[in-house]
């Protein structure tokens, strides 16, 4: 464990009658005394229903573990691992990986728009070109509901970057997603790309520059 880091806290929700909740508790337990989490909270969603529609929660066991939120029987080991990817950029992507694939589109979406920077998260699968076909389309429909948004803007510099990828199908999508922030720190990057040695990579480059303009930013 990284000890530079301090460990997340959790949050657990039970029912009585779930016949899961007894092994994600002494899994959350044993990391508790490892200290791997610094601090477990347990509910009983009978005691507070209302905690269903404030958390969204569909099903118990039910954890909130750092920034991950996780449903189901969980092994003592995923919850470790879990944990341990609490804090970095690259357990933001996995999280948001598992999401995707499972179809929640909504619980990425809702994750990005509470903290803007968890947007750095998504770029990593965007940035792979072995990432699965389900995960960049999950990526694409996420990026159409955060079209505009703060916290899509907040992502310029970062998807910037990825103009600049030695692979055009990212630079591709990243100019792509440029096209839909509404900000005019977009323009220098999707310029760059207009001469770019691959001509979709260009295209896409010249119609998002147009989205922008139509969007009402100045491109000069």
């Amino acid at each position: 464990m990284n000890n530079t880091v301090s460990p997340p806290d959790a949050l657990m929700v039970l029912g009585s009658r779930c016949p899961h909740c007894p092994t994600v508790l002494q899994g959350l337990s044993e990391l508790i005394k490892q200290g791997r989490i610094g601090r477990l909270e347990v509910i009983n969603l009978e005691q507070r229903p209302d905690l269903a529609e404030e958390l969204g929660i569909r099903a118990v066991p039910w954890v909130r573990l750092g920034p991950f939120e996780l449903e189901g029987l969980r092994s003592p080991a995923e919850l470790r691992q879990w944990a341990e990817r609490a804090g970095s950029t690259e357990g933001l992507a996995e999280y948001f990986q598992e999401l995707l694939k499972e179809g929640k589109l909504q619980q990425v979406v809702d994750h990005i728009r509470r903290d803007p920077p968890a947007l750095k998260g998504l770029l990593v699968p965007l940035a792979d070109t072995e990432a699965e076909l389900q995960v960049r389309l999950g990526i694409g429909a996420v990026m159409e509901d955060l079209a505009g948004s703060e916290a899509l803007q907040a992502g310029v510099a970062d998807l910037g970057e990825l103009t600049r990828h030695e692979q055009a199908l990212v630079r591709n999508d990243a100019c792509h997603y440029l096209g839909m922030s509404a900000s005019p720190e977009a323009v220098p990057y999707l310029r760059a790309r207009l001469e770019d040695s691959d001509p979709g990579v260009a295209e896409v480059a010249q119609e998002a520059l147009e989205v922008l303009r139509d969007a009402g930013i100045t491109l000069h």
